[in-house]
């Protein structure tokens, strides 16, 4: 599933870095934390590989 926004790819990329051990666990905050506890590493990886050109920064919840 690719991510919706940029907001929501970078979060992703940055919860990918502390799975893979790059960053510290402690470092992740709001979004990215929540992403790092609950979704594998595969699927960070696919979140965070989704190319951001056309994507808006946000995405309004439903």
């Amino acid at each position: 599933m690719p991510a919706k926004s940029k907001a929501q790819q970078k979060a992703a990329g940055a919860a990918l870095s502390a799975k893979r051990g790059d960053t510290k666990v402690g470092e992740l905050k709001g979004a990215s934390k929540s992403m790092y506890k609950s979704m594998s590493e595969k699927e960070l990886d696919e979140f965070a590989s989704t190319r951001r050109k056309g994507k808006p920064e946000h995405v309004a919840d439903r």
